[in-house]
């Protein structure tokens, strides 16, 4: 049996290496590439392929949403991530939204073709590495306020227009960024955002 494959990633030259090794496999058919997390549901009612290798920060809509949105819309197909971005709060999530794993792009092509292989078997896959940082690092300790918050505070906006942008008064703007500020262990709500950004809770 043929796995039919779907590509997406901002990055095209990520794209055609990618769809290159993949295509070497004689199992493995890459049958559809996109470039915005916004187009996969699309291509993936279009081409139906059996997994889904999604890049994580793609315009449009993220990995994580996509892979959420496929797991709803099409769920005989599996998705799998694949980012540079090793950050454990990214592997949670992506687990919650329903993908089947989460490889690094730096994993060999061998081993990125059995990950193919195993996410369309049912099978969970995950970078050993990540998932045992994952588990020291714990679950995301933000309320999803506190991430919505946190996101806009990473533009450097002051608390005004975060609060209408969140359509939240600026008083529980202020509320939610100080509870913010002392679970990720900062001491201002810029750091507080990078921190959150680097560990993958956002």
């Amino acid at each position: 049996m043929t796995i039919r494959v779907l590509l997406a990633d901002d990055q095209s030259l990520v794209r055609g290496a990618m769809a290159a090794l993949l295509g070497l496999e004689p199992d493995i058919q890459v049958v559809a590439e996109v470039g915005r997390g916004d187009e996969v549901v699309a291509a993936v009612q279009r081409f139906e392929p059996d997994v889904c290798l999604l890049d994580i920060e793609m315009p449009g809509l993220d990995g994580i949403e996509a892979a959420a949105l496929v797991t709803q819309t099409c769920p005989g197909c599996r998705t799998l991530m694949v980012t540079t971005f090793s950050r454990p709060g990214y592997l949670r999530r992506a687990l919650e939204a329903g993908a089947s794993g989460f490889v690094v792009k730096d994993t060999p092509a061998p081993a990125l073709a059995d990950a193919v292989r195993r996410a369309h078997a049912g099978l969970r896959v995950v970078d050993p590495a990540l998932a045992t940082e994952s588990l020291l690092d714990g679950p995301n300790p933000l309320t999803i306020r506190e991430r919505e918050v946190l996101r806009e505070a990473l533009t450097g906006a002051p608390v005004a227009s975060i609060a209408a942008t969140v359509h939240l008064s600026p008083g529980t703007v202020r509320n939610h960024l100080s509870a913010a500020i002392g679970k990720t262990g900062a001491t201002t709500r810029g750091e507080a955002a990078r921190t959150a950004e680097e560990r993958g809770w956002l």
